[in-house]
């Protein structure tokens, strides 16, 4: 199965009904073990959508680096972005940035020539490639914030299995999906398998990959 726009406002959509109710005050202590704040988190994880859109919005998508959009940090340690959202937006500012971004992509990825290409570090990718970055982004990091926020995060089955399926190989078999993505991104353990050190993921439309 394909993944496409649909598929990133759904991920976005499940983060809107799982962090809606997060107090104004409530995202400032670390993102589980991350150096950033729950604010900082959620503000990449806006970043990086809006960043995939752009790397294949334009008809001659770069091929050897990502788009010239100022990016930065506000604080040493912090996460380089090029988004940043209003801290007196609160909950609800924040919440409607991610989904922006979200549909930017969405957007993108379902208007964009199936052969277009656009840079990543991790593989020359076309629009569904994207796609499943975003998608991965918003579901791992979204597990960051979600136990320091005190709420529950388990993203359907089949969406991750869909993410898994076009950006890793060799994986083992057996466990469920998603506990399996949060091992291929270093998030976790599976039997018989201690948590990753490091991991990439390969972006390369799987037709391409030698």
């Amino acid at each position: 199965m394909t993944l496409n726009g649909s598929d990133v406002l759904a991920s976005v959509a499940l983060v809107r009904a799982a962090f809606g109710d997060v107090p104004d005050d409530g995202w400032d202590r670390p993102a589980g073990t991350l150096s950033w704040s729950c604010w900082e988190t959620m503000e990449h994880m806006a970043d990086d959508l809006f960043a995939y859109a752009g790397q294949i919005a334009a008809a001659d998508a770069p091929q050897e680096t990502y788009l010239p959009f100022a990016w930065r940090a506000l604080r040493e340690g912090g996460p380089n972005s090029t988004i940043f959202v209003e801290h007196n937006a609160g909950t609800l500012g924040l919440l409607r940035a991610l989904d922006a971004c979200g549909a930017m992509l969405a957007a993108v990825v379902d208007v964009a020539p199936p052969a277009r290409r656009g840079w990543h570090p991790d593989g020359l990718s076309d629009p569904e490639g994207f796609a499943a970055m975003g998608v991965l982004e918003v579901l791992v990091h979204a597990w960051d914030v979600a136990e320091t926020v005190e709420r529950p995060w388990d993203p359907p089955a089949e969406l991750c299995r869909q993410v898994l399926d076009r950006l890793f190989t060799d994986l083992p078999e057996g466990a469920a999906p998603w506990p399996t993505l949060l091992w291929a991104t270093g998030r976790g353990e599976l039997p018989g398998h201690a948590v990753r050190a490091s991991w990439r993921w390969d972006g390369r439309p799987l037709a391409e990959r030698v």
